[in-house]
């Protein structure tokens, strides 16, 4: 083995029912190198980190380890961290209620002689090791006391002091504002320095040039290729990950924005507002249009939407649908209005994961029609099936768990599940989180292909560029409070801004 290469993974192979995850994969890790490990929803990536890390027994291939003689198999996540492995996922895996020190040494708590813990030698190292990677927290806190930034640098830092070889960051940044996120960069770094291997997962392609050595490439559970990250410009890494050369997303920008004013009026809500969450607000959506709501993290995006959708009930102000003022007093009065809500966080609200993909489907469409007006079964499957193709869901079948999908595809599936109900309106709360470019663009494409049919979007997303390309009028809103609407000159600058706070108070 290289003296420099720390981990290698040769000709890794592994088949889920009906799909082979991974076939005949390569991996090679430097020490003291950041490593992109890029690919859409369902390229393998996840299989790939638990094949190494003993979650999934792989069927073929090899894996080695410096200073470990032989290959090497793990058989829990345990086994691969006393061989040098370790994993920090998006969704931090520690004990919320215990301090920050006792996180650090799960398991390994220092003992006195009498062999009780000894706790002031554990604060003390805690100390030491927070205090060598630079990380600002009180150690005797608890960590649900933490942002969920502080949480994933503990996560390391206790991942770090079992002297980990290989450190494997699965979507660390997805929940992180951009402050948090440069803070895990300077941690990254220096870690850097110090000889730590990292493999870095992400969907967001500017942090992959901001941080990354190295770019390992997988599409459809194959390996593209490995490449030094200044012989991957973003077109290039955009080219492998989809296997087909792909214009900037830009090329689906509408060519001009049209003008709604003189169509129908869908949505007509004038001061409405939710205590301690959003303050009172009007909103007009036209028959057609793509409504942008955009703010900071925080700023009220998604609790405005709840309120026009009733999930959470307006205490002031009234609400028109299509001419007609309306009483919303839950989420199945809007269904039943021709309303459908997108949540953002597809994994607490949207998915029921021990349920079919044709389950998940046509659950919206069962609920509105009420629980005695059964849907046929054939009618499920024609459902299940137009959709699957319609938005290229990638599952084995349309009978497969909807949790045995990737997270980008279980996204698609909550939007088949709107869709099935031929809504007249529909909110998307960050339809593209979390998901790769190329489903991004499917998903763009569609709201535009909606609009385009009569139907009305209201369209929150993080990312402003997307919204640009699909609004046509963007609501700014800014701690709780709508500060802005913007209709003419769409650009990034003047977005920003607004949200900055260099518009009218309204």
């Amino acid at each position: 083995m290289d003296n420099q290469v720390v981990l290698t993974m040769r000709g890794i192979t592994m088949t889920f029912p009906g799909v082979k995850a991974l076939d005949n994969v390569d991996l090679t890790l430097r020490k003291g190198e950041i490593m992109a490990l890029m690919g859409e929803n369902g390229a393998g990536k996840s299989t790939l980190i638990k094949c190494l890390t003993g979650i999934n027994a792989f069927e073929a291939g090899e894996i080695h380890v410096d200073g470990i003689e032989g290959a090497v198999v793990n058989h829990s996540t345990l086994d691969a961290q006393n061989k040098g492995i370790s994993t920090v996922y998006q969704e931090v895996n520690l004990c919320p209620n215990l301090s920050v020190a006792e996180n650090l040494f799960i398991g390994r708590e220092p003992r006195t002689k009498l062999g009780t813990i000894n706790w002031k030698e554990m604060k003390a190292k805690a100390q030491k090791i927070i205090n060598d990677l630079d990380i600002n927290v009180d150690v005797t806190a608890n960590l649900e006391e933490c942002s969920l930034a502080l949480q994933q640098m503990i996560a390391i830092a206790r991942a770090v002091d079992l002297e980990c070889k290989v450190l494997i960051l699965d979507e660390p940044t997805s929940s992180l504002d951009d402050h948090e996120v440069e803070k895990l960069f300077v941690l990254m770094r220096q870690l850097k320095e110090k000889g730590v291997a990292i493999v870095f997962v992400t969907h967001f392609l500017e942090q992959v040039y901001a941080v990354c050595d190295r770019i390992t490439v997988l599409r459809n559970g194959q390996l593209v290729g490995e490449y030094p990250i200044e012989e991957l410009p973003r077109v290039k890494l955009v080219a492998a990950m989809m296997g087909k050369d792909f214009d900037d997303l830009a090329a689906i920008k509408t060519e001009e924005k049209q003008d709604f004013s003189k169509a129908p009026l869908v949505i007509d809500g004038k001061g409405l507002s939710h205590k301690g969450t959003i303050k009172p607000f009007d909103i007009e959506i036209h028959e057609g249009e793509v409504v942008g709501l955009t703010g900071l993290l925080g700023s009220g995006r998604s609790e405005l939407a709840r309120v026009i959708y009733g999930a959470d009930k307006n205490q002031t102000g009234e609400l028109k649908v299509c001419g007609e003022k309306v009483n919303i007093n839950a989420p199945i009065d809007a269904m039943k209005l021709g309303m459908g809500l997108l949540p953002d966080d597809r994994k607490a609200e949207g998915i029921i994961g021990d349920l079919s993909v044709r389950e998940n489907i046509i659950l919206a469409l069962q609920a509105k029609r009420g629980m005695f007006k059964l849907l046929p079964m054939s009618k499920q499957n024609e459902l299940a099936d137009e959709y699957i193709k319609m938005l290229q869901i990638k599952t084995a079948s349309k009978e497969t768990l909807i949790k045995q999908l990737s997270g980008g595809n279980q996204q698609k599936v909550i939007l088949a599940r709107w869709l099935a109900t031929d809504p007249t309106f529909l909110i998307l709360d960050e339809p593209t989180r979390g998901i790769d470019i190329g489903t991004k663009t499917e998903i763009q494409k569609l709201v535009l292909k909606l609009a385009g049919e009569g139907k009305s979007l209201i369209f929150i997303s993080s990312e402003i560029e997307e919204m640009l390309r699909t609004c046509s009028k963007m609501i700014v809103l800014r701690d709780g409070q709508k500060v802005g609407e913007i209709t003419e000159d769409l650009t990034q600058e003047r977005v920003m801004k607004e949200i900055a706070g260099g518009g009218s108070n309204e």
